[in-house]
């Protein structure tokens, strides 16, 4: 890996020491960097600080120069992981996490840990990991970039009367929910929000998609786990005129009555793992299981 990408929309002054540190060690390593030029101009400003060699590239728009680079950096918290992966999946580039927000499950590296992932990456401890992602189709949806890693959301719009939404797959209806609206999550998505919805944490190499109504009507019904080769399609009719989607990070209003479709996206997003990686010590770490000694 010899060009690098760092992607964050924190402001830089959050956490210099910690970004310094990571920039001086590719720096020294002969690595090429490429930073947003606002990063960049605060380098050029601490210079006599944090000495570093001149292989530093300033970029505007990551989507430029993603083919340029080996390696896409994140640091921020899971919301600037998914922002940045999006100028980068179809290219399939590996990314690392690191978490310099609250509970960080995708950014799994914490900002005190970056030299330590560092020198291991220099070192090639690390494993590449394929996750699952979705696809979007059908009416009103987002105008370039359809593609999600953690979920797809059908929420109502305000704090008018429930929505329902009408749910097939593979062509035959399955149920109909009366809710504040449904999730359709990845694998990797199962500890977002459809864990906080009451779905269930779901391994990332499962082959599986999550079905996860929010604040359901009926209390008979409960999240679904399909194959991930399954074709999702949900209608979705109320009272009110419009209602909301998202697609990880993003969302907006659509009319009542549109339909949606979601499958499996063709590629995978690669995803870099730094030695020793367990994705249950990962839970443990995050979700404090076990920090009560009666368990």
């Amino acid at each position: 890996m010899k060009q690098i990408g760092i992607y964050t929309n924190k402001l830089f002054s959050e956490y210099p020491e910690e970004l310094f540190l990571l920039i001086q060690l590719l720096s020294s390593n002969n690595k090429i960097i490429y930073i947003n030029d606002n990063i960049y101009n605060n380098l050029m400003s601490k210079k006599e600080i944090f000495p570093f060699k001149e292989n530093i590239i300033p970029y505007k728009n990551l989507n430029k120069i993603k083919n340029n680079i080996d390696l896409l950096i994140s640091i921020g918290g899971d919301g600037t992981f998914l922002e940045g992966i999006h100028y980068i999946y179809e290219n399939q580039i590996p990314v690392l996490g690191i978490n310099s927000g609250r509970l960080g499950f995708l950014a799994n590296i914490n900002i005190t840990e970056t030299e330590k992932a560092i020198k291991k990456i220099l070192q090639g401890k690390y494993e590449i990991e394929t996750r699952t992602m979705i696809e979007l189709s059908g009416e009103h949806i987002f105008d370039n970039d359809n593609i999600a890693l953690n979920e797809f959301t059908i929420h109502k719009l305000d704090t008018s009367s429930m929505i329902s939404i009408e749910l097939h797959i593979n062509k035959q209806h399955v149920n109909t929910y009366l809710a504040d609206g449904l999730i359709v999550s990845t694998p990797t998505g199962s500890t977002a929000y459809s864990l906080s919805a009451g779905g269930p944490i779901v391994h990332p190499s499962s082959k599986s998609l999550i079905i996860t109504p929010i604040a359901v009507h009926n209390l008979n019904v409960r999240p679904l786990i399909i194959p991930d080769n399954f074709i999702v399609s949900l209608k979705v009719t109320g009272r009110s005129e419009h209602c909301m989607i998202s697609l990880d990070y993003r969302s907006k209003a659509v009319p009542i009555n549109s339909y949606f479709t979601i499958t499996k996206y063709k590629k995978c997003l690669h995803l870099l793992n730094i030695h020793p990686f367990n994705y249950f010590s990962t839970l443990k770490n995050k979700l404090l299981w076990g920090a009560d000694k009666r368990n």
